[in-house]
């Protein structure tokens, strides 16, 4: 079975906000097995648009990271993020390769 990637893009309006956002999503990361591959950090634009924080979490499974993505502990979470930041988050298949 493949594991499953989030990769978020996010422009955060409020960072002591998104602390909230961070201890509110913790819970539901935890459940499914996240794993941080890339969180913050330097970032540069190579080609295209960037945003400042970049993400890329590991989950065991695609659908592991679908179920994450889906709970009712991140959507809490969720609603969070979406009123303080904007950005683009999407759930990918890793390959086995």
């Amino acid at each position: 079975m493949s594991k499953g990637y989030w990769v978020g893009r996010i422009t955060v309006h409020d960072p002591e906000r998104y602390k909230d956002y961070v201890s509110t999503a913790t819970p539901a990361y935890q459940e499914h097995g996240a794993r941080f591959l890339v969180r913050g950090g330097t970032v540069g634009a190579s080609e295209g648009d960037s945003r400042p924080r970049n993400v890329v979490i590991e989950f065991p499974t695609y659908e592991a990271a679908l179920a994450c993505y889906n709970s009712d502990a991140y959507a809490r979470a969720r609603a969070i993020r979406q009123e303080i930041s904007d950005g683009e988050v999407i759930v990918v298949e890793g390959h086995d390769g």
